[in-house]
């Protein structure tokens, strides 16, 4: 029996950004269930909600005070169930992001933490003296910026964030925290959650001997904007311990039938580490593609390197989430063409070997907004600007008609702004348009849906030159070639032992008899007739 999670597409919501039921500007549950059928024609298996718990917003939800209630902003507990008994109706399975390796500092187990070191939750975060001079008991930093370590005037003692220092760690040294823990992911899954994804999965355990991390080794001469990207986190991050936890997580959700988890891992090595064999992860959530680079040499060796290095892993592939510049605007070397580009990239992201995430307004080809300082949400925005704005151009609202107010979202003025670069990508315009990015997403997913070469097919990649990427995904005794043209060039290609597939998407790309033509951003499948296929030739036409 096929497992669910395996080759699916998962559609990654952004709560605050999606749909506004209850004119406030803030995207809510209501919203969300109100949308499910446009989620559902787009042809996806799953949805993916970011934080929805209980909060002050310090972080935008991933700041949880209570892990088993919904935030009032975002509805009730009643408003989650009728939104998964409906996604459940349309054949959509619903994740949740959990947030186990901090809460909020205003969380009541923190709140009596913090008091002193004699109370029942003294050790259920992690705390430290100060060094003789007053500083704080080792180098480790913030990821958001300056040290890792925040004093506590009422207990005497530093207290460990690797994030705000709203944002304090769990001790994961204490058992007490992880059954705690695990009674708050038992309390989703009875309410019929598919899955989880697990955030920052690898910052659960830090070493207890608070050894200073190294410096990373780095050829440049001048410092990063953020300098946490200066160490080698190996003692904050990435402990062996954490792999035990994520054995007994496996376990309670092995308890349920069909259930799926899927962690953020940066590299390959640790998505190995994290996914093979049964008693873990069942996927791992690659940054690998979430970059500026956009080459086929890139694309092959990220795809190549995990599959050598974790053959018997499992990856979720995206390029695009709420933390990263969305990837059109990230790639695009010619504006006029970043509606070719969104098609070229859905259809490379489409093909990949493994589980597929996509996040809302991708599949409209939205780009980045640019944000005023004044506008931002974002704490590592406010901190780093202007040379890094942070992640609130991302998260700006889903537009569903831009001849409405602030694109259908909302009546009332969004938590972050509708600007008019964005209300040229809104869905009722491309709902009706069969060349519209929307409509290409349909198509290809699908394709994707009709072509068990592209959902559990292996991969093997072709040695052609940049800026041509080409690979097959075979299953079984059929092949697809898969190829493209990651430029504003046009080539002409020789081909051998393929044959074109009638109604499969394709973009400025003609086979005649054995030739190919492809031109910007171009790409198309064919079928493999022979015993593997042949690019005999590529020249610039």
């Amino acid at each position: 029996m096929k497992q669910w999670w395996r080759g699916c597409v998962i559609y990654q919501i952004y709560p605050r950004s999606f749909q506004d039921s209850s004119d406030n500007g803030i995207g809510d549950l209501n919203g969300i269930t109100e949308r499910l059928h446009y989620i559902s024609r787009l042809g996806v298996d799953c949805i993916w909600l970011s934080p929805i718990f209980m909060s002050p917003m310090q972080d935008m939800g991933y700041d949880v005070c209570d892990y088993t209630n919904i935030d009032p902003i975002f509805g009730t507990l009643d408003d989650f169930d009728r939104l998964v008994e409906r996604s459940h109706s349309l054949g959509l399975k619903v994740i949740i992001d959990q947030v186990l390796s901090h809460s909020s500092d205003q969380h009541p187990f923190f709140q009596e933490s913090r008091q002193d070191k004699d109370n029942s939750k003294s050790d259920w975060y992690v705390w430290s003296d100060p060094k003789e001079d007053g500083s704080p008991p080792n180098n480790w930093l913030s990821i958001f910026g300056g040290p890792a370590w925040e004093w506590e005037p009422l207990r005497r003692q530093y207290y460990l964030h690797n994030f705000l220092a709203s944002q304090p760690d769990f001790n994961f040294h204490n058992s007490e925290v992880q059954d705690w823990l695990l009674t708050t992911v038992q309390f989703w899954l009875d309410r019929k959650v598919d899955g989880f994804r697990l955030d920052t999965v690898n910052y659960y355990f830090h070493n207890q001997k608070l050894l200073d991390n190294p410096p990373k080794v780095s050829k440049n001469i001048h410092p990063p904007i953020n300098l946490y990207y200066m160490q080698d986190h190996r003692h904050s991050i990435n402990q062996p311990e954490n792999i035990e936890f994520i054995e007994r997580f496996r376990a309670l959700l092995d308890e349920y039938k069909d259930r799926t988890s899927v962690g953020e891992i940066s590299n390959f090595e640790l998505m190995a580490l994290y996914t093979e064999g049964k008693k873990k992860l069942h996927m791992a959530y690659s940054f690998e593609l979430l970059g500026p680079v956009y080459t086929a040499n890139h694309f092959r060796q990220s795809i190549e390197d995990f599959l050598n290095i974790t053959p018997k892993g499992w990856a979720c592939w995206s390029f695009s989430n709420h933390d990263v510049i969305r990837h059109v605007s990230r790639w695009i070397e010619d504006i006029n063409f970043s509606d070719n580009l969104a098609k070229q990239a859905a259809a490379i992201l489409l093909s990949l070997e493994g589980s597929i995430c996509l996040y809302q307004g991708e599949e409209l080809g939205q780009l980045e907004t640019d944000l005023e300082y004044g506008e931002l949400q974002d704490p590592p925005g406010v901190r780093f600007w202007p040379e890094n704005k942070g992640r609130d151009g991302c998260r700006t609202p889903m537009i569903w008609n831009r001849n409405l107010p602030n694109g259908g979202f909302s009546e009332k003025e969004p938590w972050l702004p509708v600007k008019k670069s964005q209300l040229s990508h809104d869905v009722k315009t491309q709902d009706g348009s069969p060349s519209s990015v929307l409509s290409f997403y349909r198509s290809m997913m699908e394709f994707r849906k009709d072509r068990k070469e592209l959902q559990l097919g292996s991969t093997l990649f072709h040695d052609v030159l940049e800026p041509l990427l080409a690979f097959s995904r075979k299953y079984e005794e059929t092949t697809l070639l898969c190829l493209f043209n990651l430029s504003l060039k046009k080539f002409s290609i020789k081909l051998k032992d393929i044959r074109t597939i009638p109604h499969s998407p394709s973009l400025s790309a003609k086979v005649t008899k054995n030739k190919l033509s492809i031109g910007h951003y171009g790409f198309i499948f064919l079928q493999v007739t022979g015993e593997k296929p042949l690019v005999l030739d590529k020249s610039p036409t």
